[in-house]
Parts: structure tokens; C-alpha cells; sequence
């Protein structure tokens, strides 16, 4: 707020809407000589009543969007802070009045109400001067006060180091309140940095850096594309000088070209729409440094096309359509380019039509078709908007100045969340960067028909603490679109996710789940929790890899004498199964291993003997192409048997003791286990089991399956068709 400036050789003023680089052929406002502003804002008239002269620019620009609005809020706010500030100088020798001045006439520009505007101009007098925010309440309101209080910095002398990401930890908790509180700090930094030339070079790259990684993308979020793109230009002339210049130069040569070749389209467009009888207007629209920086990097050499944009606006929705198809019709599309950012807005509430079209020469011009409205938020986002999330005032708590909880973006809100969770500031700043670095939203949906908001790249690790907060750490597993899924899936736009949730209090996340969670809700959620339980933080999956493919003999099975072909493979007593051929003896196949009530069928085998296989096994076909005689089989009165399951479950602490408690509570006596190493946060556990009636086993089964983390349980498959 107090960043103190001079002059700068920095790119693009702000020309209501957006930045005009060099060689552009719209008409730009002039930029404003602060110096002179100054002289007005020291002499010029302030009788009670009358507006002094010095506001005289933020008036015109504020009736240009607000015709009937109220200017004496105005007035007294110049009054208070030219009062107030008189006697301060900026750096650059200015009176610092001229600061204000110029951030409310940028907020004036982009179409903000009289409030936004009246605190703008009182933004530094608490910070700066001895005026309190008790007195700006009781001159201008509570809603004036709240947004001056949202933009005042903490005192170093206070915070130390921390003083910075704490100012704006605090100015985001009341962004979430009061978006204009955001709109004042852009206008703030904007101005600032078109004034940072005075600074030291070394402060000056690390506003730049700041204003890089926090302020552009909440501008970016805020849909405030006209502070976002000069904000980009300013810091890439800071931080990239050596490009910003060869940029500079691109502009400038192809400004000096005889042809253009994107004004002969505009007026081919234009002909096309007059014919069709559609009313639009058709701009050429220039691309900022950055941008251009961009387009070079991706295409190399530049042609004329490329410096620019046409923008197409229209009166109504359904005449950007009409737009579309004419275009499409008479011009040649290129399909690839066609993006519908009108049925499907963009998450900071941006709406377009995008598509392009081909010259003779190959050259592809890009198009922007919107509706004067739809402009009017692409430029100026929520600073047009005034407080979009505020509660009518009826709802507002007039006792104790506490405001409404406003419905907010998806955005705001999940970093809201996180923030309070953040143990330390410098934390909440790196992981505050890396947040906004996320650039795209995408939507996710509940089986009841909830949405949630995750930035691109979450997975369902990330869907379940945005779901269920720090109750996630019971998640074991998620169906994605119907389909069983790992934590770690990646998560489309659309997609329909179903978080299963274990039943056990003492359920822990895994450190394996950090290298999946991609927003700051898990991944602060998850650290806090292995921080606070060091003596239990392993590697995901231990309890079952320390038993992968080891048998688990709890009670082996007793040794058989060699002359016992009942019991081979340990397999239930052969006199269980009757066999139509006297004296032959029985076994069951270990391929499938049948148990009572399967239907089975024998076959005689070499020696005599008969085994036997369910109807449904392989190796019955196998057997009858190759002649085997079939024999008659059938269970006889005895219920003990012994079976093989397979249980599938995702990884999560004590499971295998969970899971070996629950068949024990069933009677299942395990003969031999083992356990698969993790593929994928996914463990496959394979069982022998007696059972002393094998009428149990649909029960065994069902007992299995409700245990947290299994999904499914099933019996042994034949490996292969053998007897």
C-alpha cells in the first residue's frame, strides 16, 4: 500500500479494459501526470459540498458506469485522507495523496460502486496516518470500515518476518467476506508497481516475485483480466528485462508494417455479419507483452495474425451463436480452436465464444465473440460485480458487526479451509503459492447429486478431505464412475465419486497418500496427522507386505500318512463324496475345490481313484474331449470342508488382524494363508479354511466382506484345467 514510486520504463497503462502494448490502434486514455494531480489534490477547491478537483477524473469515470450514484461519500473520503496524508511524499516526490487517488480511479475505470471507491481512497490512512478505523465507521459504515480494516498491513514491529504472509492471510479471510476487499489490494499493486522504478532493484524483483505468484492468480481467480494482463506486463519487464525488450521490439516492427493483415479480416468479418443482418461490433484486439512473449515461444516466427485477437460483441446470447454459425458458414473454421466458454463458464465466472479462422495464406486469426455484458465481467471481473456474496442487509447481524458467511467460489472457500489449518506462516505462504499455481477447476460429483470444486490433477485422496475433512483419514478406497478405484486416481471433470468409508475410529491415513494429495486441505490434514503420531507413521502397506507371500500357519494342518489318499492336498475326507463305483477311491480337486452344495461330477483317474470337480470347472471339458470315463458322484451326510477364498482389499493398518478376527468369529479354522504385495494401494489375501459345516460358508463369506477395506470376496479359480 505504501510501496513508494517514481516514473517507470515499464510496459502498458491500464485503459479501461485492458493493456495496449505499442504499435496498438485503439485509442488509449492518456496516462495521468501525477505531479500535476498533485498540485490539484494540495490547492484545488474542497468547500463543503463541492466536489474538489482533484477527484474530478475518478467522478467521470465513476458516472460513466454508475449515472445516478451518490458522489458524496466521495468527497468527505478525499477530504479525510488528502487531510490525513497531507505532508507525506512518495519517493518518486509526489504528495502521497496522488496514490490513493490513482487506485480508485483504476477501480473507477473497471466500473466499481461508490463504496469500493470510497474505502479505496481511505485504504492507507489507518496504516499511514493517525486516523483510526473507529473514526472511518462512524463517518462512512460499517461496510466502509470492514474494507479499509481488510487491506491494512500488520506492523513488522509486531509480526517480524511474518508480517507479510499474515497481512495476507488476513486480507484473504476477509476476501472471503467481502470480495471488493481484493479488489482494492489488485488496484493497489497495480499502481504501486507501474511505480517501482525508484525502488532498489532488489526489492523491486521481490514485489515482482509476490505479485507473480499471489497476486496475478487471485486476479486471474478474481476474473479481473484488465489488472491481471498489465500486472503480467509489469512483472515481466522486472524479471525477464532481456526479453521484455526483443517482445517490445516484435511489437514495434510489426506495428510499422504497411499491411494488416488482421484489420482485413475484421473487415471481412464485418461484411459477413452485415449480410447476415447480425448487429455486432467488431474490435481488433492487441495482445499484451506476455502474451506475445507466449504466441513466440509456442510458434517461433511470427506473422502479422499473431499480434492480435479480433473480438466480436453482440447484443444478446443467441447472437453469439448466430455469430458462430456465420462465420463457421462463410469463412474457413478451424475446428480444433472452438471452445463454448458460454454453456461451460470458466470458474472465475469468465464467458466467450472461442474459435478461428483461416486466410488464403494459412495465417489463423483468432475470434472472440461475447456479449457487451459478457465483456464487461471478462475485463473487470468481480470489481463490476461490487459484493456478490454479501447477504441482503436484513440478514446482516447489526448487534456485534459480524457479517453473513457468504456462499463463495469453490476456490475461495477450499482455501479458506486449509488456511486455518496451516501451523505456521510460513507454511501458509509456500503452500498459499502452490495453490494458486493451480490454474483450472474442475468438477467432481457426490452419488447424491453434490458437486465438488478440485483443481485440475486432484485425486480421490483430495476428494475425500474436501468431502469429509480430517474424517478422510477412514477412507480405504472410492468408486469412480461405478468402477473400483485406488486413492490415487486422478479425477476428471465430470466424474461421479463414491468414497467408501471404513467403520474403524482408529482408521490412520498413510504417508504414501502425500504423494497423491494435491490441494493443501489433504496434504496439511495428512502431515498434521503423521506429525502427531510419529511411533505409528510407516510406509503405507507394512502390515501386509511384512506377510506378502508368506503363509500365515497360525495352526498347520497335521502331517498325513503317505497311504491316506483321502486327505491329499488336505482336502475334506473323500468320505464325504459318494462315488458311483464301489470301492474307488475319492478325492476333490484342488483345480476348483468343491464343497457341499456345489454341484459336482467325478471322472476316473489312473489308480483307480475318481476326483472330483465342480460342474462349472475347466477341466471338466478338458477331460471329456480327451475320452475320460465320467463317474456318478454326490455329497454324502458328513458337513466338514475345506475351501480356498480370495479376498480383495485396499491397503490400511490392521487390516489382516481385522479381516483373520472376523473368520475366526465365524468358526473358520485357517489352514494356510498369504498375502500379495500391495499393487497400486491394492492387496490380494488368498485362504484355506475348515469349516465344520460347510453350510457356513455363504456366511463366512459375507462376514469377509464387511470388514473396512474389503471390497470382494470370492472362491479359489482354477488356475489351470489340470486334475
Amino acid at each position: 500500500m505504501n510501496a513508494e514510486a517514481v516514473n517507470p520504463a515499464t510496459p502498458g497503462p491500464v485503459t479501461s479494459g485492458h493493456v495496449t502494448p505499442v504499435g496498438a490502434r485503439r485509442k488509449a486514455r492518456p496516462r495521468l501526470d501525477l505531479r500535476r494531480l498533485g498540485r490539484a489534490a494540495l490547492l484545488g477547491p474542497a468547500a463543503r459540498g463541492r466536489l474538489p478537483d482533484a477527484i474530478g477524473h475518478v467522478v467521470d469515470a465513476h458516472r460513466a458506469h454508475h449515472p445516478d450514484a451518490e458522489l458524496e461519500p466521495l468527497r468527505a473520503a478525499y477530504v479525510l485522507a488528502e487531510s490525513s496524508h497531507r505532508g507525506q511524499m512518495r519517493k518518486s516526490g509526489e504528495p502521497y495523496i496522488t496514490h490513493p487517488l490513482a487506485v480508485t480511479l483504476i477501480l473507477a475505470e473497471l466500473g466499481a460502486e461508490t463504496t469500493t471507491l470510497t474505502a479505496s481512497l481511505l485504504h492507507d490512512t489507518v496504516e499511514d496516518t493517525d486516523v483510526t478505523l473507529d473514526q472511518v465507521g462512524e463517518q462512512f459504515g460499517e461496510e466502509v470500515r470492514y474494507l479499509v480494516d481488510g487491506v491494512t498491513k500488520l506492523e513488522k514491529v509486531d509480526y517480524g518476518a511474518a508480517a507479510e504472509p499474515e497481512t495476507f492471510r488476513k486480507m484473504l479471510v476477509a476476501t472471503g467476506n467481502d470480495v471488493r476487499v481484493m479488489s482494492i489490494k489488485l488496484a493497489d499493486r497495480l499502481h504501486n508497481m507501474r511505480t517501482l522504478g525508484v525502488m532498489r532493484p532488489e526489492k523491486q524483483e521481490r514485489i515482482a516475485r509476490v505479485t507473480r505468484d499471489v497476486l496475478i492468480p487471485l486476479a486471474e481467480r478474481l476474473g479481473v483480466q484488465a489488472l491481471k494482463t498489465e500486472l503480467e506486463d509489469l512483472v515481466f519487464a522486472i524479471l525477464h528485462p532481456e526479453e521484455y525488450e526483443r517482445t517490445q521490439e516484435l511489437i514495434v516492427r510489426n506495428a510499422a508494417r504497411a499491411d494488416d493483415p488482421l484489420a482485413e479480416v475484421a473487415d471481412e468479418v464485418r461484411r459477413v455479419l452485415r449480410e447476415a443482418d447480425i448487429s455486432a461490433e467488431v474490435l481488433i484486439r492487441p495482445r499484451h507483452f506476455v502474451s506475445v512473449h507466449r504466441v513466440s515461444r509456442k510458434r517461433g516466427q511470427l506473422r502479422g495474425v499473431d499480434f492480435g485477437r479480433l473480438l466480436v460483441l453482440v447484443n444478446e446470447d443467441a447472437d453469439c451463436y448466430g455469430v458462430l454459425g456465420e462465420l463457421h458458414t462463410c469463412l474457413t473454421p478451424v475446428v480444433s480452436e472452438f471452445k463454448d466458454f458460454i454453456a461451460v463458464p470458466k470458474f472465475n465466472l469468465y464467458q466467450s465464444l472461442h474459435t478461428a479462422v483461416a486466410r488464403e495464406d494459412g495465417q489463423v486469426v483468432e475470434v472472440l465473440i461475447r456479449t457487451h455484458q459478457m465483456h464487461r465481467a471478462a475485463e473487470a471481473g468481480v470489481v463490476a460485480l461490487g459484493n456478490p456474496y454479501a447477504a441482503p442487509p436484513e440478514e446482516q447481524s447489526a448487534s456485534d458487526g459480524e457479517r453473513v458467511d457468504p456462499t463463495r467460489p469453490g476456490w475461495l472457500s477450499r482455501l479458506l479451509d486449509w488456511q486455518r489449518a496451516a501451523p505456521d506462516s510460513d507454511t501458509f505462504w509456500s503452500t498459499l503459492r502452490e495453490d494458486l499455481a493451480q490454474n483450472r477447476e474442475i468438477t467432481v460429483f457426490r452419488p447424491d447429486g453434490g458437486a465438488l470444486g478440485l483443481p485440475e490433477g486432484a485425486t480421490c485422496v483430495d476428494a475425500a478431505y474436501a468431502q469429509y475433512g480430517e474424517d478422510a483419514h477412514a477412507c480405504i478406497g472410492a468408486r469412480v464412475n461405478g468402477r473400483l478405484a485406488t486413492l490415487s486416481t486422478v479425477l476428471k471433470d465430470g466424474d461421479t465419486v463414491q468414497l467408501l468409508m471404513g467403520q474403524d475410529p482408529a482408521s490412520e491415513p498413510s504417508r504414501e497418500w502425500l504423494e497423491h494429495a494435491r490441494t493443501p486441505t489433504a496434504r496439511i490434514a495428512i502431515q498434521r496427522w503423521l506429525t502427531a503420531h510419529p511411533a505409528q507413521d510407516r510406509a503405507p502397506g507394512d502390515e501386509a507386505g511384512a506377510t506378502a507371500s508368506r503363509p500365515l500357519a497360525e495352526e498347520p494342518a497335521a502331517p498325513q500318512a503317505p497311504d491316506a489318499p483321502e486327505a491329499v492336498s488336505g482336502r475334506p475326507a473323500a468320505a464325504q463324496v459318494l462315488a458311483d463305483r464301489a470301492g474307488a477311491t475319492v478325492r476333490l480337486a484342488g483345480c476348483c475345490t468343491p464343497v457341499p452344495p456345489d454341484e459336482v461330477t467325478g471322472f476316473a483317474v489312473r489308480g483307480g481313484a475318481v476326483t472330483v470337480h465342480r460342474a462349472g470347472c475347466a477341466a471338466v471339458a478338458r477331460m471329456k474331449s480327451a475320452g475320460r470315463a465320467e463317474v456318478g458322484v454326490r455329497w454324502g451326510e458328513g458337513a466338514e470342508c475345506r475351501v480356498t477364498l480370495v479376498a480383495e482389499s485396499f491397503v490400511r493398518p490392521h487390516l489382516l488382524a481385522d479381516l483373520t478376527e472376523a473368520m475366526a468369529l465365524e468358526g473358520a479354522e485357517i489352514v494356510s494363508a498369504t498375502v500379495e504385495p500391495p499393487d497400486r494401494q491394492q492387496v490380494r489375501h488368498t485362504y484355506t479354511v475348515q469349516l465344520p459345516d460347510a453350510a457356513h460358508l455363504p456366511t463366512l463369506m459375507r462376514a469377509m466382506r464387511d470388514v473396512a477395506g474389503v471390497y470382494d470376496v470370492s472362491r479359489a479359480q482354477p488356475q489351470a484345467p489340470g486334475v
